[in-house]
């Protein structure tokens, strides 16, 4: 046998470097073949790929859907949008998605199907989802009380409650927008230099200073007894994810939700144009926008899109970034439809849909059981609204164009879905979500 210790210097190297190559090689193809795919493991298994890597216009382009192009571009004409894009999904499938106009006009770029988008408010159904998976895993109840002795938050900074009914908000409460918050003092996740000057600090509020600033006034009325849309509730959602996680809401809902969803790039957003994600498009306001001073007091003058509001304070009330693709992938995984498996059971999307004493869905703006399921959002630079109709039908429209109408605006949005979706004889049969799972998708 030969002893490479008696071999020159080179020679030895290389023979005791191949077999730790080799240990290293087998180690990197056996994490590679454990990882998720969106649809569980498999012994020939892929790095996660988000299908906004494959997913372009060009697969959209058909002559049956030609009419609804049309129709669509008149609409956004119309209303002085920039860019905007639709994902369709029939029966579990993505059978259309598609871009249209600007994604960024100033570089350039068109909008295509793999642009991401701020979705606002949608971004409640991510964080209702979180927390209902929460339940599931035995993290929390609904009925666990939030503040207080006795709540989930009864960390110091949220000892000091102003209003002593604040001990009887409970999770679900602030689910269905019941938990006694009203924005008689102004939304104060837009109200960040207004939180600064009154709590007399000189930094940006955290999210635990605008909860504890929250804290600090009165209740508009007894959780449980009336419902006022709130974004502080879904913040204070937010900090309970991260509270009993242990992660931070992002990681969280990445990790647990979202990914498993064979959702892979969907974030949570940036203020300003710098430093958006690379496939994300650019946020434009209505022609009459004026700047208003920085969400920061830093003295500048900003649009609201870009710095005049703390985007990246929204967290689970309205901060993600996707593409309306990859959120119908997001959706088909809580719809109790089992083409697409769910990440949750049916007796929880069957309790996220019930709407007790007429309270509000949970995750969800408006519908029932038996009705269609709908989710609007609106920011400065942004309108959005998904619909999960009866027929089989789901589908998502995001504009990067602010409307003079503000959170009105999805209501025309669905308007025109309507009249543009007549217009389609029948929708294209192909699945483009199958891009996701494809063998040219696969990498090791």
């Amino acid at each position: 046998m030969v002893d490479p210790f008696k071999m020159n210097q080179k020679l030895r190297t290389f023979l005791l470097t191949v077999p730790t190559l080799l240990v290293l090689g087998y180690f990197l193809i056996t994490r590679s073949c454990n990882s998720h795919t969106g649809k569980g493991s498999s012994l020939i298994t892929t790095h996660p790929v988000s299908i906004n890597e494959w997913l372009t216009n060009d697969l959209s382009n058909r002559s049956e859907t030609a009419r609804l192009d049309r129709y669509i571009k008149q609409f956004m004409q119309r209303w002085e949008i920039k860019g905007a894009s639709l994902a369709v999904m029939k029966d579990g499938q993505l059978c259309y998605a598609k871009g249209y106009g600007w994604a960024d006009e100033e570089a350039g770029i068109t909008a295509d199907a793999h642009h991401i988008f701020r979705v606002a408010s949608l971004s409640k159904l991510i964080t209702a989802t979180a927390i209902m998976k929460m339940a599931e895993d035995s993290l929390l109840h609904l009925n666990d009380r939030v503040f207080g002795p006795e709540g989930i938050l009864n960390q110091p900074e949220f000892s000091e409650l102003r209003d002593k009914r604040m001990e009887k908000i409970t999770i679900e409460h602030l689910l269905r927008h019941q938990g006694g918050f009203t924005n008689t003092r102004g939304d104060l996740l837009f109200s960040t230099r207004d939180i600064m000057r009154r709590e007399k600090i000189d930094s940006v509020p955290t999210m635990d200073q605008v909860i504890h600033h929250a804290l600090s006034f009165r209740l508009g009325y007894t959780p449980g007894q009336s419902s006022r849309y709130s974004n502080v509730g879904y913040l204070i959602l937010s900090k309970i994810i991260e509270t009993l996680s242990g992660m931070s809401y992002e990681q969280y809902c990445q990790e647990k939700i979202l990914h498993p969803a064979g959702c892979y790039d969907m974030h949570l957003a940036k203020n300003l144009y710098k430093n958006k994600y690379p496939n994300e498009v650019h946020y434009y306001e209505s022609h009459d926008a004026t700047p208003i001073p920085a969400y920061d007091n830093s003295g500048d003058s900003l649009y609201r899109s870009y710095g005049g509001n703390n985007i990246e304070g929204l967290y689970g009330a309205g901060g993600w970034v996707c593409s309306p693709a990859e959120f119908l992938r997001f959706v088909a995984s809580i719809d109790a439809d089992p083409i697409i498996p769910d990440l949750l059971q049916e007796r929880s999307i069957r309790k996220m849909m019930e709407r007790p004493n007429g309270a509000s869905p949970i995750g969800w703006a408006y519908g029932s059981w038996n009705s269609n399921w709908i989710r609007t959002g609106t920011l400065a630079g942004t309108s959005a609204i998904v619909k999960k109709q009866q027929n089989g039908i789901c589908w998502i429209f995001v504009t990067n164009t602010s409307s003079w109408k503000g959170s009105r605006f999805p209501k025309y949005i669905e308007s025109m879905f309507r009249t543009a979706s007549s217009r389609v004889n029948e929708w294209p049969q192909q699945d483009l979500f199958q891009l996701n799972e494809s063998p040219s998708s696969q990498k090791l």
